[in-house]
């Protein structure tokens, strides 16, 4: 999910799982066209059906969930107006009076048919596991009231919750009408969907649900939503220069003009550098030896610099994103460090020795790595890769390097399989949400491991944390962490604030931009 997918503004990691709704920003009380601008097309518009970042910006315009979240990690009401947690059983209430864009009522019903679907592997929702837990059992018991047995401990499944898009029960079973329109309770409906350039928002006039009593009739709010999309991030700071946007997220140098010019910005702390590694048995990474020495041979602290454009720092965790369940460092103890010498003794031993060229070959066979890189990375990214390719060419490994916008790496680690090393930014907001990732089944079997981990350790340790209520077991869910570190199964190597600019309107960030929240700017 920038997990899948999913954060700030969808430019700085490809999967983004944080998408908070609620919370209000000053502005202006006109209501007009409010344009962002997202850096990859969000494709397939089924909420539940991707954790791609674009895709989830989109989402949160036209579909609900059934809670909300904020940034301090306060749980508020958003389709539910009563919820409670008691132990293994979720009892939720649902709001009067909800309907969905086509009038009918949401219900309990409703809702129950939802979670069976993402909760059904065999429909491959990736937000199994990381916004429902696997097992979980859903019934209506009324209209309103549903009931959710869990079916292993779960200490954070109301913040999941809080992240999973309801759909309205006219497309929960025929999911086709969802790749091009909205079938949900939220706030605004498509009304026009060009691939590739862009997507056109209405604002609803009977939206009377939104958390904290936000509503169609909240003053500021837009009357149009323009999604567009602009993949080169200079002509996006150019256009909200000129007014032709009203938001974009700017991670790289132009950043710089866009304070000068006095713009408004909203910040999110987001990962913006994090490396994969491919552990299918028909791949060469699933040797630890060879992860071990591809990271041993990097000097993260100067590929972070470069990345961030010396604007950010080293990781810390793989949990940055508000509203963050547990704060801590599971990474730098960890972090295999950087030593050229030690990266060639491990290479050596595992057989792959340095030929007359300075190539490595074992059997016959050269060693050779398919390297691909998230483009919304940035120019800061790309220099970066290139300095991760040029240490690993030095070391003797022919590398295949290759920079792909968000929805062909997507179908890359998900679909194709055509990759070794990935610098894949996978933005969550607590542990328990990196579990689907690092562990389980592959994406061919029903799961979201895309890069087939399997760390025994990291197992043991989940299995530990998620008997432990929240954040009492942050200590356990950290060292878990620590494992994939120290094993070379994942490394996040930068973090950095996501910048997203406003133009003529105010908003807030919560991985995404907050649709309730934006305010457009008074003539």
């Amino acid at each position: 999910m920038r997990l899948i997918s999913i954060a700030a503004g969808v430019s700085v990691a490809v999967l983004a799982l944080t998408g908070c709704t609620g919370g209000e920003s000053p502005g202006g009380a006109d209501s007009s066209t409010f344009t962002m601008g997202l850096s990859a097309d969000p494709g397939n518009l089924d909420p539940q059906a991707s954790a791609a970042s674009g895709l989830l910006q989109a989402t949160l315009l036209a579909y609900d969930s059934l809670l909300s979240i904020d940034s301090s990690g306060t749980i508020s009401s958003q389709l539910a107006t009563d919820w409670s947690l008691d132990g293994a059983t979720v009892n939720l209430t649902l709001g009067e009076n909800i309907t969905c864009s086509d009038g009918a009522p949401f219900t309990a019903e409703d809702a129950a048919a939802n979670l069976a679907w993402v909760g059904n592997p065999e429909n491959q929702s990736p937000m199994l596991g990381v916004f429902l837990p696997a097992g979980a059992v859903a019934t209506a018991v009324s209209e309103t009231e549903l009931t959710i047995e869990l079916g292993a401990p779960s200490p954070f499944v109301l913040n999941g919750l809080a992240m999973l898009p309801m759909v309205c029960g006219n497309a929960i079973d025929d999911r086709s009408v969802l790749a091009a329109e909205t079938h949900g309770t939220g706030p605004f409906v498509l009304t026009e969907a060009a691939q590739g350039d862009q997507y056109v928002y209405e604002l609803r006039d009977d939206y009377e649900w939104g958390p904290g009593g936000l509503s169609s009739a909240t003053d500021g709010l837009p009357e149009k939503v323009v999604i567009r999309v602009v993949s080169n991030e200079t002509t996006a700071a150019n256009l909200l220069l000129s007014g032709e946007l009203n938001a974009a997220a700017i991670i790289g140098s132009d950043s710089g003009r866009l304070d000068a010019a006095g713009l408004f910005r909203s910040e999110t702390p987001v990962i913006a550098g994090q490396m994969w590694f491919n552990h299918s048995a028909d791949r060469l990474m699933g040797d630890e030896s060879l992860r071990l020495a591809l990271t041993h041979s990097l000097d993260l602290e100067q590929i972070e610099k470069v990345t961030t454009s010396d604007k950010g720092e080293p990781g810390t965790t793989f949990a940055v994103s508000d509203p963050v369940a547990c704060v801590g460092d599971s990474v730098s103890g960890a972090l295999p460090e950087f030593d050229v010498d030690a990266a060639a003794a491990l290479l050596d031993d595992a057989g792959w020795k340095a030929g007359a060229d300075g190539v490595r070959t074992k059997n016959g066979e050269p060693l050779t790595v398919t390297f691909i890189q998230d483009a919304s990375m940035g120019a800061g990214g790309a220099a970066a890769a290139e300095l991760a390719v040029q240490a690993w060419t030095a070391l003797g490994v022919q590398v295949t390097s290759r920079v792909q916008e968000e929805t062909v790496m997507i179908e890359t680690v998900f679909g194709t399989g055509d990759w070794d090393v990935a610098w894949l930014p996978l933005n969550i907001s607590s542990p328990d949400q990196l579990v689907p990732f690092a562990s389980g089944p592959a994406p061919a079997d029903g799961g979201s491991n895309f890069a087939q981990v399997d760390n025994a350790d990291y197992i043991a340790g989940v299995e530990g944390a998620a008997n432990l209520p929240g954040a009492d077991g942050c200590d356990e869910w950290l060292d878990a962490e620590s494992t994939l570190v120290r094993d070379a199964n994942i490394i996040p190597f930068a973090n950095q604030l996501g910048l997203t600019y406003g133009s003529g309107a105010e908003f807030t960030t919560n991985g995404q931009i907050v649709p309730l929240s934006i305010r457009m700017a008074s003539e």
